[in-house]
């Protein structure tokens, strides 16, 4: 009787951790997200104001790329 209640009390300990360990990945996945979230925002922002240039470095070949990124969007006040 003693050995059953030990397994019981065994996997709801393995429960109860496996649901933390999830709630911790979980909240690490939402905290990468926010993250993402705040550079798209800034550089469409920064878009909007002026052109944008990226230079990246290709991982297989280490050719320099490079990516302009304007806006079509005319501005109010102008012109």
């Amino acid at each position: 009787m003693a050995d059953k209640k030990e397994r019981v009390t065994d996997a709801a300990a393995q429960a109860r951790s496996e649901v933390e360990q999830l709630h911790r990945r979980v909240k690490m996945l939402d905290d990468r997200l926010d993250n993402l979230d705040s550079i798209v925002t800034t550089l469409v922002q920064r878009v909007m104001e002026k052109p944008l240039t990226i230079e990246l470095t290709c991982p297989k070949c280490s050719q320099q790329i490079e990516i302009n990124i304007t806006s079509s969007t005319r501005m109010r006040g102008g012109f």
